[in-house]
């Protein structure tokens, strides 16, 4: 069985649906819990998601790597799926997940769609069809066994930003890992709201200087400097 892990801050606009959306498209009830690991939201994220019928923690930390590694400690199934609170599993995403640990994967992740339909934006999406660790972000969440999550240390909470990047490496190391044929669908809003093209250069931008070893303060200060309604 599957342990879904939505982390949130200020999400009461997206996490109804991405709860009703996720329980709709596992038709074989294998996501026997969804776990909203929410980092002190100060609107109504909390009260909306448990009624939707989410179990819903607070990490005492605030922070994406944090708040998936405390929901993670709260998780009962034996693999874990990460999910944005903006972000839709396709249709069946638990069969899949469950086809591929039959087969000894140990982790993986579903290619990339977007909400809106530009050109641009298909093609970005065109490139997550590859097993390659730099096309990989947590918008196409990410399934992992809680054994190999553990062996890996889970998410690194020192790392403001690229924290789905990084665990990517540590995951590989213990097995096999792929990525399916079917797509996750993301919310297009920090493109729409900062400008497709000049959002993906920024975008570029960091990963960049991540790679580079340039520091996670310079990062996010990066991204808050650049990118308006600047939540990661």
């Amino acid at each position: 069985m599957i342990s879904i892990i939505i982390p949130t801050f200020n999400e009461e606009e997206n996490i109804a649906e991405t709860i009703d959306q996720v329980r709709k498209r596992d038709p074989g009830h294998y996501a026997i819990e969804i776990i909203v690991s929410d980092g002190h939201s100060t609107d109504r994220t909390r009260e909306i998601a448990a009624k939707a019928g989410a179990t819903v923690v607070v990490s005492q930390k605030k922070g994406r790597s944090a708040q998936m590694n405390f929901g993670a400690s709260k998780a009962k199934e034996e693999i874990l799926y990460f999910l944005h609170a903006d972000s839709i599993p396709p249709e069946g995403f638990s069969n899949y997940i469950l086809d591929a640990v039959k087969k000894n994967v140990i982790g993986g992740c579903f290619r990339l769609s977007f909400d809106h339909q530009h050109w641009f934006l298909k093609a970005n999406c065109w490139f997550t069809r590859f097993n390659v660790n730099a096309v990989r972000f947590g918008d196409q969440s990410l399934f992992v066994t809680k054994d190999v999550f553990n062996k890996c240390g889970g998410f690194r909470e020192d790392l403001l930003m690229m924290e789905d990047q990084e665990i990517i490496h540590r995951i590989k190391k213990q097995g096999k890992f792929t990525v399916m044929n079917a797509a996750v669908s993301t919310s297009a809003r920090k493109y729409l709201d900062n400008g497709i093209y000049r959002m993906q250069v920024i975008f570029f931008r960091i990963w960049l200087l991540y790679y580079l070893g340039h520091s996670q303060e310079r990062l996010l200060k990066l991204h808050k400097r650049l990118i308006a309604k600047n939540k990661l």
